[in-house]
C-alpha cells in the first residue's frame, strides 16, 4: 500500500525520476499532471519573516531561530568571523547582539526579537563560510525564547522583504 502510495506521489511530482515500466498506474495517464518543479530555498521560506536589517526568523511555538537573509550574505561577502550572543543572554528588540565580519566589512547582528537566547550555532562560529553556503538552512546564528510573541506582526513575511529589497536598491 505505501509503494503505491509513493509511487503515485512520486509520478506526480518528480515525473522524471522514475520509469513508468516500473510503476503500475493507479490512475489512467491522461489523467495525470505531470509538471516538473524547481523549488529554491527562498522560495521555501514562506513560513519565515525578515528585518529591514535582513535578519530572518523562524517560528516554532514561543521560540524563534534567527540568521541572515541570503542578501546580507551576498552583499557581506565571504564570512570570516562571527560573535554570537551568548546563551541565556536577553535581548530586546532591535539591541545589537552579536557581529559578522567579512573580507568586505564589518556588520551588527540586530535582535529582531526581544526574549532569550537558548541555543547558538556553534558551528558558524567554527566555521562562518556556513552562513555564505546556507544561510537559511546550517548558516542559522541562534535561537531564542521570545518574551513579547505580538513582534513577529511587525516583521516582513517573504514577499514583503522582496518588495523592501526592490525599493531599497
Amino acid at each position: 500500500m505505501a509503494t503505491t502510495a509513493v509511487a503515485k506521489l512520486t509520478r506526480v511530482f518528480a515525473p522524471k525520476l522514475v520509469s513508468y515500466a516500473k510503476c503500475r498506474p493507479l490512475i489512467p495517464q491522461s489523467k495525470v499532471l505531470l509538471r516538473s518543479y524547481t523549488l529554491s530555498a527562498t522560495k521555501l521560506a514562506n513560513d519565515r519573516y525578515f528585518t529591514k536589517d535582513h535578519e530572518w526568523v523562524t517560528v516554532d511555538g514561543g521560540e524563534a531561530t534567527v540568521g541572515i537573509s541570503d542578501h546580507a550574505q551576498t552583499n557581506l561577502g565571504e564570512i570570516v568571523f562571527v560573535q554570537l550572543p551568548d546563551v541565556s543572554s536577553e535581548f530586546s528588540l532591535g539591541e545589537e547582539c552579536g557581529a559578522l565580519e567579512s573580507v568586505k566589512a564589518a556588520s551588527d547582528i540586530i535582535c529582531p526579537l526581544s526574549g532569550k537566547v537558548f541555543a547558538k550555532n556553534s558551528a558558524v562560529e567554527d566555521d562562518p563560510t556556513k552562513i555564505n553556503q546556507s544561510p537559511y538552512d546550517d548558516g542559522w546564528l541562534f535561537k531564542l525564547e521570545m518574551t513579547n510573541t505580538k513582534e513577529v506582526e511587525e516583521l516582513m513575511n517573504e514577499d514583503e522583504y522582496h518588495k523592501f529589497l526592490k525599493e531599497d536598491d
